[in-house]
C-alpha cells in the first residue's frame, strides 16, 4: 500500500531567555503543543531548521512512528537543536512536519523510514553540518551530467535522460 505526506510548516519554536542564553524550555514545548494540537498524535518525518532573512539551514531531521508529540522535544532532540542554534548568532528555529496520511502506524513505518533516509540526505547535501549521525554518509556513486557530478559541460544525452525522468540538479 503506498504512504503520502503532506508537508506542514515551518512553524516558530519559542525560546526563553536564560542568563546563558535562549533555550527551549518545557514550558516553550507545552506551548508549542498547545497551539498546534492537530500535529501532537500525527506520524511522520520533521525537519528542525534555522530561519534567518529569507532562507532555511536544516539541522536536523527525525522520524517519528509513534506521534510528533513523543519524539520532535524529546531531551535528547533538544540538545541536538541547542547544538545546533548555538552555532549561529542570528535566526529563529522552526520546524516542519512532513505528515503521513496512515492513521496507524505499523505498516506505514517503511515508508517513514525511507522518507527519513531521503531527506537526511536531502539536507547534508545543502548542510553538510548537519546534526543527524545516522545517514549522513555521501553516496559513493554518481551519473554524470545529472547526479552528484559537479558543474561543466552535460551531454545532449544526459540533459534529455534528466528530462525524461524529471530530475532536478
Amino acid at each position: 500500500m503506498a504512504s503520502n505526506f503532506k508537508v506542514e510548516g515551518p512553524f516558530s519554536v519559542k525560546r526563553t531567555a536564560k542568563p546563558g542564553g535562549r533555550v527551549i524550555t518545557g514550558e516553550d514545548v507545552k506551548e508549542f503543543w498547545l497551539t498546534h494540537p492537530e500535529l501532537g498524535e500525527k506520524t511522520g518525518c520533521y525537519v528542525f531548521v534555522r530561519r534567518a532573512g529569507r532562507g532555511f539551514t536544516a539541522g536536523y531531521v527525525g522520524k517519528a512512528t509513534k506521534s510528533f508529540k513523543q519524539e520532535v522535544f524529546s531531551g535528547r532532540n533538544l540538545s541536538l537543536y541547542h547544538s545546533f542554534l548555538m552555532d549561529y548568532k542570528n535566526g529563529t528555529p522552526m520546524v516542519f512536519f512532513v505528515v503521513s496520511s496512515a492513521r496507524k502506524s505499523g505498516k506505514h513505518d517503511s515508508h517513514i523510514n525511507d522518507l527519513e533516509e531521503f531527506l537526511i540526505q536531502s539536507a547534508v547535501r545543502v548542510n553538510p553540518n548537519l546534526m543527524n549521525v545516522r545517514g549522513t554518509s555521501k553516496e559513493q556513486w554518481s551519473i554524470s551530467g545529472v547526479i552528484r557530478s559537479g558543474s561543466g559541460g552535460h551531454s545532449r544525452a544526459a540533459v534529455q535522460f534528466k528530462q525524461a525522468l524529471k530530475l532536478q540538479r
